[in-house]
């Protein structure tokens, strides 16, 4: 049935189509200059971004994100939500960041948990450190006095790295991960030495410790020595220990960028507070060139003006994954967190943000509440992505509250009105930041050592006397017993079940080859022409090596057996009427 609508009713109806589909084209109307109208949108999009959490809800986990988010991110989002509260003064999540990160620190208070530690990246441990690094600085309500308080948290996880500083490879760095069986090990990656250095900076600012700065000087030395930062201030992703970091991987991500840029920043206040004038000038020189490549590099347009923020490298290819769709989260909050400390950044970096917080609030029409927000806000007409999680959901959440950043108030310190209580030694104890053995079971001492050696004794005695009463006969003398196991363990059926190799005076290393190909535990060594694995020549059993059958007990009780052996196989033979085996040949 066709239906026919007059002029009017056609008008109606095609003016409301177009007013839904203005409405559902921009569910955020942001003017980057009404903190009310910042604050409105920051406000649903954080609503938004929680619903992905539930670590907060009973038989959950307080401090994880669901799969397929790793641990690390759980870290960053308490962090993004610290800063909702910091620009906003909504307390509406702060006890749900509370419990998310004091129930992540771990049985030493340094984020390492029992949980986690087995994967853990020392990037995965700095995104916790700067997030109670950040709860630190904003005055976030400091934890019970009985639990860890957030500068000494973020003085634990510098101190458990700072002690897995690698000087024996590369002359120095951080490695990607932890423990040596995780793939990685082997890699020196550029977020790594970032998480620490801007660690370390701001610890510096705060405390006024030397040693934080100097822990700061000597992490940007060793990145600029292997170009993991070149000459132009461009940040690569890492290098290999096996060439001795002489290839610099070439992917280039915007976390990298942002937290060596807010740490030079904070560089900036250390020197001028200790009157190094030398070294403010050489830390504003490095802010001003990473802040250049950063706009370069990570911005899409023809000038400041109007540059959106993008990630680069996976962004235009749609191949970003879970971890970097999160990236520029980070960029946005740290670029805008540079402003207070470099403030001679503001106007520039305040215009990039601005552009990109339009560009980002006008994308976030996608879901089914026609609000959540995608990953690509630049040169895409306002368009949502198709995309949504966590990542794209903070993103665009700290980039529209990065707008108010000059409303914030300044970073506390210690001398500065700062309330956290620190520790300098945190960490300090945990066995287990380079042996996790150590932090389950701690360091063997010499009682424990004589303990082993008992309880391996009485075990072995056990076995042998469980040993004995199987093969024992009950119907046998204790002579005839000891007889029989004896020839069990003797040399010569152990020589002649190898085949003769040694009585033909070869190697047992063949021997063992064989044995371990065949049980799977991978390739061995080639010996000789007759055994070359290497060459992947096939291996044969030789007929001329043939396995004699062994002989068990004394000579006496051998002609019993080979007796009783005869009678059974001619009664077998006669009784089925088939023929059997030669009894001569028993």
């Amino acid at each position: 049935m066709q239906v026919r609508l007059c002029p009017r009713n056609a008008a109606v109806l095609v003016a409301g189509s177009v007013l839904v589909l203005t409405q559902l084209a921009h569910a955020y109307n942001l003017d980057v200059n009404s903190e009310d109208s910042i604050k409105d949108v920051a406000r649903q999009i954080a609503q938004d971004l929680v619903s992905f959490y539930h670590g907060d809800e009973p038989g959950q986990t307080p401090g994880l994100l669901p799969q397929p988010y790793y641990w690390w991110e759980g870290g960053a989002f308490m962090g993004a939500l610290i800063d909702y509260w910091y620009y906003t003064g909504d307390s509406a999540y702060n006890s749900l960041v509370e419990q998310g990160l004091l129930h992540q620190v771990g049985p030493y208070n340094d984020y390492m948990p029992p949980n986690q530690t087995l994967t853990e990246g020392n990037d995965d441990q700095g995104f916790w450190g700067m997030a109670v690094m950040s709860a630190a600085e904003c005055k976030f309500p400091d934890p019970p006095a009985d639990r860890p308080q957030w500068l000494a948290l973020a003085q634990a996880v510098f101190n458990t790295q700072a002690a897995r500083w690698d000087t024996a490879n590369c002359n120095g760095g951080l490695r990607w991960q932890i423990f040596t069986w995780n793939n990685g090990f082997d890699y020196k990656n550029s977020i790594s030495q970032a998480c620490f250095f801007n660690l370390a900076a701001r610890l510096a600012l705060y405390t006024g410790n030397a040693t934080y700065a100097e822990w700061a000087v000597r992490t940007w030395d060793w990145m600029a020595g292997v170009y993991l930062i070149d000459n132009n201030y461009r940040i690569v992703d890492g290098v290999h220990t096996t060439d001795n970091c002489t290839a610099r991987i070439p992917y280039e991500f915007s976390y990298n960028v942002g937290a060596v840029l807010l740490g030079s920043a904070a560089m900036v206040v250390y020197a001028n507070n200790t009157e190094q004038a030398g070294d403010v000038e050489m830390w504003r020189e490095r802010v001003d060139g990473i802040l250049n490549s950063t706009e370069l590099i990570f911005f899409y347009g023809n000038d400041t003006a109007d540059r959106i923020m993008i990630e680069i490298a996976c962004e235009q290819i749609n191949l970003c994954n879970t971890d970097q769709l999160s990236f520029k989260a980070y960029l946005s909050r740290w670029m805008a967190a540079t402003t207070k400390w470099a403030p001679w950044t503001l106007d520039r970096i305040k215009t990039l943000l601005q552009n990109s917080a339009v560009a980002a609030a006008n994308q976030c029409t996608g879901g089914d509440n026609q609000r959540m927000c995608g990953l690509k806000w630049a040169n895409n007409s306002g368009q949502w992505d198709g995309t949504t999680g966590v990542g794209q959901q903070m993103a665009a959440m700290e980039v529209v509250l990065a707008n108010m950043i000059q409303q914030a108030d300044p970073p506390a310190t210690n001398n500065s009105g700062g309330t956290s209580a620190g520790n300098p030694s945190a960490g300090g104890s945990d066995q287990g930041r380079l042996d996790p053995d150590g932090r389950y079971y701690g360091v063997v001492a010499k009682g424990d050592r004589a303990g082993a050696v008992i309880c391996t004794i009485a075990i072995i005695a056990s076995c042998l006397a469980g040993a004995v009463f199987v093969v024992a006969d009950e119907t046998k003398s204790m002579g005839e017993n000891w007889d029989s196991l004896c020839s069990t363990f003797s040399r010569r059926p152990t020589q002649e079940a190898l085949g003769g190799f040694q009585a033909r005076g070869e190697r047992t290393q063949e021997a063992a080859t064989v044995v371990a190909i065949a049980n799977g535990k991978g390739k061995g060594p080639a010996t000789d022409r007759s055994l070359n694995v290497e060459k992947g020549e096939k291996i044969t059993t030789s007929t001329d090596r043939p396995f004699p059958r062994r002989q068990v007990g004394s000579p006496q009780q051998q002609r019993r057996r080979r007796q009783q052996l005869k009678s059974e196989v001619a009664t077998m033979s006669t009784a089925n009427g088939a023929r059997g085996p030669s009894v001569d040949k028993i």
